[in-house]
């Protein structure tokens, strides 16, 4: 446990470290749902129960399945790292697909609260865990899994670690398998949200009161979002090492690439995914 409270001397993990506090806590599964949930999925209210919970991570991963076009990967003879699993939302619909699933996140505690979800909802024997003890890096050897996922995780670290995580994923999948990471870009409302998100995690790093902001969901959501990434930044050290590259984004924006990889990547607008947000799937060569 020491290693996650280090961690919290880093502002922009602030929200996972009070949360995950809450679920290092006597709670059970339910109360923690209620006290957290906003950080995994931004659900909240008095009646959220985890059965609740996990019912809204299984029904966005047959979404994404359908939208991201991933209905022919063969997820019952593969294993998948999921980056950013929290308490296990969208991890028990993985366990009951795929052969084995890695559960990787920031917070011990919220790998231990993923392995209780799982244990109710899921296949615990195809678990495993993996803590990123830095946000960074991957403890898994090369070329190890057959799917990286991640959602909503990655628009949260800072710029260069969410490149690193990209990297990590790339590595650690094997020859044609696939990478599957979603990311947020550039919308209007960030003239104002990103000016108020640096300030924000200015005063997380307050000793007293950036504690007490970070168990705000107000703070949160302001300072949370600590990196806007567009398809350039993130494939340009990265697009020799992929193939068959799609950047699905909402049918509501034009997502726009550079000369160099319009040759490259294909981009799909798609329905049901959120203006700010974009995906990438690509087979690693």
């Amino acid at each position: 446990m020491k290693s996650r409270r280090a961690i919290s001397l880093h502002a922009h993990h602030l929200p996972w470290n009070s949360a995950g506090n809450l679920a290092d806590n006597d709670l059970t599964a339910d109360d923690v749902v209620r006290e957290t949930g906003w950080v995994f999925n931004n659900e909240t209210g008095d009646e959220l129960t985890l059965k609740t919970f996990v019912e809204t991570g299984d029904k966005e991963v047959q979404r994404y399945i359908r939208l991201l076009q991933l209905e022919s990967f063969r997820f019952e003879d593969s294993t998948l790292l999921e980056i950013g699993s929290g308490i296990g939302r969208m991890t028990s619909s993985f366990t009951n697909r795929c052969n084995a699933v890695i559960a990787a996140d920031v917070d011990s505690a919220f790998l231990e609260r993923c392995r209780q979800t799982v244990a109710r909802f899921g296949r615990i024997d195809r678990l495993s865990t993996l803590h990123v003890a830095d946000g960074k890096t991957l403890g898994r050897h090369d070329d190890s899994v057959d799917m990286t996922f991640s959602y909503i995780t990655l628009q949260h670290c800072q710029p260069q670690d969410a490149l690193s995580l990209v990297s990590e994923a790339i590595r650690v999948t094997r020859s044609g398998g696939l990478v599957v990471l979603n990311f947020r870009t550039w919308v209007r409302s960030d003239i104002a949200l990103v000016p108020l998100g640096i300030a924000v995690r200015r005063l997380w790093k307050m000793p007293i009161l950036g504690r007490r902001l970070a168990r705000w969901r107000w703070s949160t959501r302001l300072g949370w979002q600590a990196n806007r990434l567009k398809p350039d930044i993130v494939l340009e050290n990265f697009k020799s090492q992929l193939s068959d590259i799609k950047v699905f984004h909402s049918v509501k924006r034009k997502m726009s690439v550079a000369d160099a990889l319009n040759k490259t990547l294909k981009t799909v607008p798609t329905k049901r995914i959120n203006p700010s947000h974009w995906w990438l799937v690509a087979q690693v060569s």
